[in-house]
């Protein structure tokens, strides 16, 4: 049977980079399908957008109980959060 080596540095930095690769690209994946269902098939994907919406509050909550949360981090998502809201109304206007 193999024995467990030890890890080092580099290899749990390059693990956490093809990780946050990996969520970037199945998260921007997802949003693409959810975009295309909407705007070309005309069909809501909201268990798709739920989806995408579940990995960023994992994300928060995971920086949160680990205490990394930072004022810019916070206003970051806060921005974000306001622009998505805003574009959302914008698009449910004009639809209409």
């Amino acid at each position: 049977m193999a024995q467990l080596m030890a890890r080092d540095e580099r290899e749990a930095r390059i693990d956490d980079r093809a990780d946050r690769f990996a969520y970037l690209v199945m998260s921007y994946g997802l949003l693409a399908i959810v975009a295309y269902r909407g705007l070309v098939e005309r069909v809501a994907s909201w268990e798709l957008l739920a989806l995408v919406v579940l990995g960023g509050v994992v994300g928060f909550a995971g920086r949160a109980r680990g205490g990394v949360l930072t004022g810019r981090w916070l206003a970051v998502g806060l921005t974000t959060l306001v622009v998505a809201a805003a574009v959302a109304a914008a698009l449910a206007f004009l639809r209409t």
